[in-house]
């Protein structure tokens, strides 16, 4: 089984690339994030290997840091993923930024990935939110320590984000909106009164 690959960068697709080492090239798959690592390295190209074997096919997905790779497994493990969704996940969204959409229930970061519907960034959701915060955000590793259970107010903000709103701002909104009408509204309640902050 192949782990790590350490050659000559010989071309670069939207989605692959081929490793000459010694040689022999391997075509790898690899997100747009590490392409890019690779594109703007100096000497030989490394990455991190996962080896995928099926009837018809062996398959090399390639990263740049282990924190991409580590990821890319936990994405595969989420019924419906298949290995190129998970790279069109990671081109989108870095691990820190996997991190944050998770600990936060932000599904419109989700869907911003090609294929990624509303359904399975909600099962994404579901399912990674007791694994998201002992992921590797980085290639140094950070632990993210997990948050509590998104509620109404982080569904809310969502939504709004959904909407065209930027994070901040639909934060900043959602936060005025408790801090005045308290906490424990109800989600429709929560959106209406943050359209009506957001349009002020």
């Amino acid at each position: 089984m192949i782990a790590l690959l350490t050659g000559n960068l010989e071309a670069i697709e939207s989605d692959r690339c081929i490793i000459d080492v010694n040689g022999v090239g391997y075509l790898v798959f690899a997100s747009t994030r590490t392409l890019d690592h690779l594109n703007a390295a100096t000497g030989p190209a490394r990455v991190l290997i996962e080896t995928q074997v099926r009837e018809d096919a062996i398959n090399l997905y390639g990263f740049a840091d282990a924190a991409e790779r580590d990821w890319f497994r936990l994405l595969t493990t989420v019924q419906g993923v298949g290995a190129r969704l998970a790279l069109n996940i990671l081109s989108t969204l870095s691990p820190r930024d996997l991190v944050a959409a998770i600990n936060a229930g932000d599904r419109g970061s989700l869907t911003r990935a090609s294929g990624v519907g509303v359904k399975l960034a909600i099962r994404l959701l579901t399912e990674l939110r007791d694994k998201a915060g002992g992921m590797p955000t980085a290639p140094g590793f950070v632990s993210i320590v997990p948050v509590a259970p998104p509620g109404p107010a982080a569904d809310a903000v969502s939504a709004l984000i959904n909407l065209g709103y930027r994070r901040p701002e639909a934060q900043a909104a959602i936060d005025h909106v408790e801090a005045r009408l308290g906490k424990g509204e109800s989600l429709d309640r929560l959106i209406r009164e943050g359209l009506r902050e957001l349009s002020h």
